[in-house]
């Protein structure tokens, strides 16, 4: 910088592009340092599901997962919807889909809780506020390495013409595929492939990651945050609120964190919460 300012042709620009740069990569160096979870590094299932509202809560849950794939764009991660249900006029019930990158899990278990939208219903004819809810969870991706016995004769395996949003979001298909592991109850599904061979197989992954992240929840010394977290995702408990109507921010509720570009948050921005959620850890 000292250089640049003597002969000054131009170069203080790029020191301060340079600088910038250094900074933004120290402080993910920073971050890096802070996952020490054994899953941390793992590519994440994320789930959405709309809460009480009908078409409203639906739309939200819709706008939950649009900001969830543009951070993961932003981010350079993969991102592929293998389930999801449309609402009736508009949005989603519910979506499951898997994030491919550097501890994609780590990041995104700072997500996991309920989120809160307030805002004038566009659905509303009368132009009156409402209040919405959506649920997030995540789920690291089962380890190569660990090995999870899943009885066939405990399985219930359904096949069903595949229907969704369609579009970007899921193949029109007659093969997807539902499973049902009867002792815990769990039910995955998938949807976005033509083969229903790769549907099960995808089905099956996220089946494993279920009952992985259910034995690691059991040992509770080593997942007590977990247990605590689970406990805490309860329908008005929530840990971000979105406000649109009457003022505009977005305020998370653990850390105290809030920004009012509304906008660059729903757009994938949300790395500012992520972050403080870590720090805060």
């Amino acid at each position: 910088m000292e250089i640049a300012e003597v002969e000054d042709g131009g170069e203080s620009a790029e020191a301060r592009e340079r600088l910038t740069a250094t900074e933004q990569k120290l402080t993910a160096l920073e971050l890096a340092r802070m996952f020490t979870g054994r899953d941390d590094p793992r590519n994440v299932i994320l789930s959405i599901n709309a809460g009480a509202g009908g078409t409203e809560a639906q739309d939200w849950a819709e706008m939950l997962l649009r900001m969830y794939l543009r951070w993961a764009e932003r981010r350079g991660f993969s991102a592929e919807i293998v389930d999801i249900l449309a609402g009736e006029e508009a949005g989603i019930k519910n979506v499951t889909c898997l994030i491919k990158g550097d501890y994609a899990y780590g990041n995104l278990k700072a997500e996991a809780g309920i989120h809160r939208l307030v805002r004038i219903s566009p659905f509303d004819a009368g132009k009156r506020r409402h209040t919405s809810f959506a649920s997030v969870f995540v789920y690291p991706e089962t380890p190569d390495d660990v090995v999870i016995d899943i009885d066939e004769a405990d399985l219930r395996i359904d096949t069903f013409r595949s229907s969704g949003a369609g579009g970007q979001h899921v193949n029109k298909t007659d093969s997807a595929v539902r499973i049902t592991h009867l002792p815990s109850g769990i039910v995955v599904q998938c949807q976005n492939e033509r083969s229903q061979h790769k549907n099960k197989a995808t089905a099956m992954k996220i089946l494993k990651a279920r009952l992985y992240e259910l034995e690691m929840s059991k040992r509770a010394e080593k997942m007590e945050e977990i247990h605590k977290g689970k406990k805490e995702i309860a329908w008005g408990n929530q840990i971000r609120s979105y406000i649109l109507h009457p003022y505009r921010m977005v305020k998370d509720h653990r850390t105290g964190v809030d920004r009012g570009d509304t906008e660059a948050v729903l757009d994938g921005d949300i790395d500012p919460f992520i972050e403080s959620y870590l720090m805060n850890r």
